[in-house]
């Protein structure tokens, strides 16, 4: 019993090992907003509920939508906090860590957090949440899926801005389909179940048209078949199931020796596309395969990249026995049907290959398709330029070495063991094609088979010196010599290609990783240069260099060139532009002899490689291809890294700069503020004085005054913007007039403006905006003071203000030379001017206080040139429900 009690707590073990569970994530999927995703994950929230666990509502978007909103009645909701210069209401991450529920609710995962928060993301506070170990139930359309993005954008014309990564996505326990056809999705939108008021006839008219519909829900649709099929696998897989599952059409071609199987590849081809299902193509390699002419071999790497280019995914299967190799491809990658091909002229003869598959794969369905007979001639680009010595180099070296050893032994037989029987001498003659076959292979065996009968015969057979034969018995020890030699030669070939095959695999990963290690460890782009040169002429006896782009937009070497011919500029050109390989062994100018690659990522080019291969055969072999591949996109990596690397850099120094800038801003604009303020009391005295006096004086007093008062707006200016970046600006929001806050800048400009008039043309009923009013003067302070430097002393100014439903439009203009074209974005930037070397006082910040200003508002604004002439800025804020009032202050407040 008391052993019982001082038994530890298993949860508290987990705690203090350092390995708490971690939350499941659940996720309601849809093809598009209003299918239904958040009233599916509320119903969950409230069932849960009612099982006693602890289930808190983190984020839900009702959108205005009273029957989603009553789903929350009795679920315990998270308060939002306020975040960014907009103080939006934002997910509290901190507050839900600390409640720490069994279960809490995150609407719209890929939604954007405001500046402030921990995370740029909601995935990645989701992804917090669930380390924390808490169960997360959130929503996701298909159109927020990184991988399906720019599909999405080309189907709906709308580029969707917020992604969550696919990793993430498949990471989740449970992914739960939330389908509604798009009549039905339609009808609820022009019900207004899914936007209050004219945003849903906005949005049947642009994202919401019913082609558009039709197209996500088969993305998301075949999105969740994808990823049940990949669970499906998963578990098969961990079960060790050897039975293939029909669950979905997907098809595997087999590519054999036989002639015509171009046919072969496009009957599949249009098979996947009608039953719009995946499908791949292999090819056996075999020890049969290497006896094959070399016509018939190039046609096969033909067809294999034909198969490729037709959207097969190939593979090239070493295995002596290609039945029971095509039947574990097709069991580990859940391929249900085979195709085969057969020849038209021999339907008579039993086909062993397509009978062996039948009794061997029951679970599968065979097609055959008839082939054609006529043979092509490989072309250009698959043409072997190798001479006859280097082609048959070494089954030459195989048959010296066969005649030697013959000879060897035969010398070693008669001379130095002259008293063993003949016919034991056979063993090692036997003993001699078994080492030739081990080291040249099967042909040099054959003919080191050969040779031996026949010196055998000769030396040591009476009669000798003769073919001849005295005893019969002789014939069966020749015979019995021939057929042993060439089986063990078979064997030993075939022993002797399997490890070849491990070998070049082997080489194949090696590289691989050596390239991969190298590549994770350069400092700099010469040392990835240095790495790709020589990897890719070890592994793939060809010469490389890598282009890459400059400052000016053209492509440069990087590093030294090992190429014996230099490539075309304009094929780079045209392969970088386009994204596409070009070169030998592709669609695009494949008569040159080398081959361009582009270095992508995430639809990028970074750069090209160029390869020059010794042998172009060598590079076609699709095992080959892939691992070229894969190359680049561990170059492209590299690249991106650097490239992402030098822009950390440049941000870091960016934002060092600028926060010593602000230092610096603040710390001038607080010292100089004292002494201002007191040069100004003290100017404007003396002007005071001086005009009582009637001294002549007085005017240079005067211009004192002015001067100094521009240098305070001009310090409140640089103290502002400072203020700004550090976040220290609250906005205090109230109900405002938009005439008091005209009347009060102008008040405020009328030493400046000296008497100048600014034409007002302003609603007549009373405007109320929710704003900072001293903010807001500022702006039109500003605004209006640039117009005085730069439209000149006799130019027009004036303000002008619309309500447009939700919004009002402002603008500030004058009559002046208008704003250089192309400067119309860059002088709200700070520091910028429209003229750099000018006499016009200033910084140049009034217009970026502006901007800050405005969207701290949750406004917008923007500079361009008047059809009359002249500059004008443009301002949207939003108007938001003003409160009512009485009657008789209507009455109080009206113009009249």
């Amino acid at each position: 019993m008391n052993e019982e009690q001082q038994r530890p707590d298993p949860d508290a073990l987990l705690v203090q090992a350092g390995n708490p569970r971690r939350g499941k994530l659940k996720v309601y999927f849809g093809a598009c907003a209003g299918v239904g995703k958040t009233w599916a994950m509320l119903q969950e929230a409230r069932r849960l509920r009612a099982q006693g666990l602890d289930v808190l509502v983190g984020v839900v978007e009702t959108h205005g939508r009273a029957e989603t909103a009553a789903q929350l009645e009795g679920l315990a909701v998270l308060p939002r906090r306020a975040a960014g210069r907009h103080r939006h209401q934002e997910f509290d991450l901190d507050a839900a860590l600390a409640r720490r529920p069994a279960v809490i609710l995150m609407d719209e995962l890929a939604h954007t957090n405001a500046r402030g928060s921990r995370h740029p993301k909601r995935w990645q506070d989701v992804d917090e949440l669930l380390n924390a170990g808490i169960d997360v139930i959130t929503t996701v359309n298909v159109q927020h899926l990184e991988s399906l993005n720019d599909i999405v954008s080309g189907v709906t014309d709308i580029r969707v801005r917020e992604t969550v990564p696919d990793p993430f996505f498949d990471s989740a326990d449970e992914v739960v389909l939330v389908d509604l056809p798009p009549d039905d999705l339609l009808q609820r939108l022009k019900e207004g179940k899914v936007y209050i008021g004219d945003r849903a006839e906005r949005a049947i008219e642009n994202f919401f048209r019913k082609g558009n519909l039709f197209a996500l829900r088969e993305l998301a649709l075949r999105r969740t078949a994808d990823r049940v099929d990949l669970q499906m696998r998963a578990w098969r897989d961990v079960q060790g199931r050897e039975k293939v599952w029909h669950t979905r059409d997907a098809i595997l071609l087999c590519i054999g020796n036989n002639a015509g199987s171009e046919k072969l590849v496009r009957t599949a081809a249009r098979l996947a596309a009608k039953l719009g299902s995946v499908w791949h193509a292999v090819y056996v390699e075999t020890p049969v395969s290497h006896r094959l002419a070399e016509p018939r071999r190039r046609a096969i790497l033909r067809t294999l990249r034909l198969a490729q280019d037709l959207g097969a995914e190939t593979s090239t299967l070493s295995d002596p026995d290609e039945v029971r190799a095509v039947l574990r491809y097709a069991r580990e990658h859940n391929l249900g049907k085979i195709i085969i091909g057969r020849r038209p002229a021999r339907r008579w003869r039993r086909d062993s290959f397509a009978d062996r598959l039948g009794r061997l794969g029951l679970d599968l369905d065979l097609v055959i398709v008839a082939l054609d007979e006529r043979v092509e001639a490989a072309p250009g680009p698959l043409q072997d330029n190798r001479s006859f010595i280097d082609k048959w180099r070494v089954q030459l070296r195989g048959c010296v070495a066969a005649m030697l050893l013959c000879a060897l032994i035969t010398l070693g037989g008669k001379w130095l063991l002259p008293g063993v029987d003949a016919v034991n001498l056979v063993m090692i003659y036997l003993l001699g094609v078994v080492i030739v076959a081990l080291r040249y292979g099967r042909w040099p065996s054959v003919v080191a088979t050969v040779l031996n009968i026949v010196v055998f015969d000769m030396v040591f057979v009476a009669p000798t010196g003769t073919m001849a034969v005295s005893n019969v018995q002789y014939l069966v020890t020749f015979g019995v010599m021939l057929a042993v030699g060439i089986i063990i030669g078979n064997l030993t070939a075939g022993v002797r290609y399997q490890a070849r095959v491990a070998r070049y695999r082997e080489q194949r990963a090696r590289h691989l990783y050596e390239m991969s290690r190298a590549l994770s460890s350069a400092r700099d782009v010469n040392d990835i240069v240095a790495t790709c040169q020589r990897i890719i002429n070890i592994t793939l006896q060809a010469h490389s260099e890598l282009l890459l782009p400059r400052e000016n937009g053209d492509l440069g070497r990087v590093g030294e060139t090992n190429l014996t011919s230099i490539p075309d500029r304009a094929i780079a050109r045209w392969s970088f532009d386009r994204g596409l390989p070009a070169g030998a062994g592709t669609d695009t100018l494949p008569g040159v002899p080398w081959q361009m690659l582009p270095l992508k990522t995430t639809g990028n080019v970074l750069g090209l490689l160029v390869i020059e291969p010794a042998n172009l055969r060598q590079l076609m072999i699709p095992e080959q291809q892939r691992m070229l591949e894969t190359f680049t996109v561990l170059l492209a990596g590299a690249l991106e890294r650097m490239e992402l690397t030098r822009r950390e850099e440049r941000a870091r120094l960016s934002a060092e700069r600028e926060e010593l800038r602000n230092s610096l801003l603040a710390a001038l604009s607080h010292d100089l503020r004292t002494p201002l303020t007191v040069l100004f009391g003290q100017s404007e005295i003396l002007t005071l004085d001086l005009a009582a006096e009637g001294s002549k004086y007085a005017p240079q007093a005067s211009q004192i005054r002015q001067q100094t008062l521009s240098t305070i707006r001009l310090v409140n200016n640089m103290l502002d913007m400072a203020r700004i970046q550090s976040g220290g600006i609250n906005l205090r929001a109230e109900w405002v007039a938009l005439e008091e806050v005209v009347g009060g800048t102008l008040k405020i400009m009328e030493p400046l403006l000296n008497g100048r008039q600014v034409q007002l043309d302003l609603p007549d009923q009373l405007l109320l905006i929710n704003a900072d009013g001293p903010l807001l003067e500022r702006v039109f302070n500003n605004l209006l003071e640039n117009a005085l430097k730069y439209a000149g002393e006799h130019a027009q100014l004036g303000i002008r203000a619309e309500q447009r439903q939700d919004r009002l439009e402002i603008e500030v203009w004058d009559s002046g030379p208008g704003i250089p074209e192309g400067q119309e974005t860059a002088i709200f930037e700070k520091f910028a001017r429209g003229t750099k070397e000018s006499a016009v006082p200033g910084v140049g910040l009034g217009l970026a206080i502006c901007k800050a200003i405005v969207e701290m508002h949750g406004g917008h604004i923007r500079a361009g040139n008047r059809p009359e002439g002249g500059a004008c800025f443009y301002i949207q804020l939003p108007m938001g429900q003003p409160p009512a009032l009485p009657e008789e202050q209507e009455e109080t407040l009206s113009p009249e």
